[in-house]
């Protein structure tokens, strides 16, 4: 991937090498996966093991602000150019719509974060925190996608980070508030089949950041696209849970089988249309 001839963002803050929330952080390796695997097997809120939890008294603390702007380190720019180029897709996508796009700021951490969500650790790997627009990632996750998740390349990385900026754009367009109002009316089946339906839309919207990178700016290279395939795969529940447990429960997903993330993301790419992106039909 060209991502050095994208467009680099201001907007992220980096926490890393301070000592934040989340306590006594587990990273996202084999204990942090063993540990989603039992809040899946056991019908748990995955957020209680990945210590996504506000304070006691239920008022989440956010972290002490800090000054924004792009890092300097190459893993650091990296993040901030991929940001940067989803930032030229979702505006003129906004735009055409004739809506203002307002970006997510991108917040690098190590080992534990304070956040509008609660204290998280990073056990929860990647993720959106809806209550401050802001994206969550501790860059040791990477080295783990690729040693422990076979998923090799830059542009494995750059759909993470475009999946996550995708929960953004559902929260900007109101899909996640309508998301928990119905789960919290449904039964936890149906609460986690939305969830399936959220975070496979949240896949097709990164499709579509891949979709406009290609045709508008021509930086995917031979191979991204496989790359971002094999990382969809390999987050799959499905996937995920065969490694640890040995079987698949569908019931228990979350984010949708591995061939349905890649699906999903096909869609996306093939069209760059949100109007195909509605997995909810």
């Amino acid at each position: 991937m060209r991502w050095r001839d994208s467009k680099e963002s201001q907007n992220v803050q980096d926490y890393r090498g301070r000592r934040t929330g989340g306590g006594g952080a587990m990273k996202f390796g084999l204990g942090g996966i063993i540990a989603l695997a039992a809040a899946w097997y056991f019908d748990i809120d995955p957020r209680l093991v990945m210590g996504l939890l506000g304070d006691g008294a239920g008022t989440p603390q956010a972290e002490a602000p800090i000054e924004a702007g792009a890092p300097a380190d190459e893993g650091g720019q990296f993040v901030s150019h991929i940001l940067g180029d989803t930032e030229e897709t979702w505006t003129a996508i906004f735009s055409q719509a004739g809506r203002e796009y307002p970006a997510p700021m991108l917040v690098l951490f190590s080992e534990g974060i304070n956040t509008g969500c609660g204290s998280a650790t990073s056990a929860a790997g990647p993720f959106y925190c809806p209550m401050d627009h802001k994206v969550y990632i501790d860059l040791a996750f990477f080295h783990q996608l690729e040693t422990e998740f076979s998923a090799q390349g830059d542009f494995a990385k750059a759909y993470v980070i475009a999946h996550e900026v995708g929960h953004h754009v559902q929260t900007v367009l109101g899909t996640s508030e309508q998301v928990r109002a119905a789960q919290e009316r449904g039964s936890p089946a149906d609460a986690n089949a939305l969830s399936v339906k959220l975070e496979l839309q949240a896949d097709c919207f990164a499709g579509i950041w891949a979709h406009n990178a290609d045709s508008a700016r021509q930086l995917i290279e031979a191979g991204d696209i496989d790359e971002a395939l094999t990382a969809a795969n390999s987050v799959g529940d499905d996937t995920i849970q065969k490694r640890i447990q040995g079987n698949v429960r569908q019931e228990t997903f979350t984010h949708g089988s591995g061939a349905q993330r890649q699906m999903w993301f096909r869609k996306g790419y093939g069209s760059g249309l949100v109007q195909d992106c509605n997995t909810f039909q």
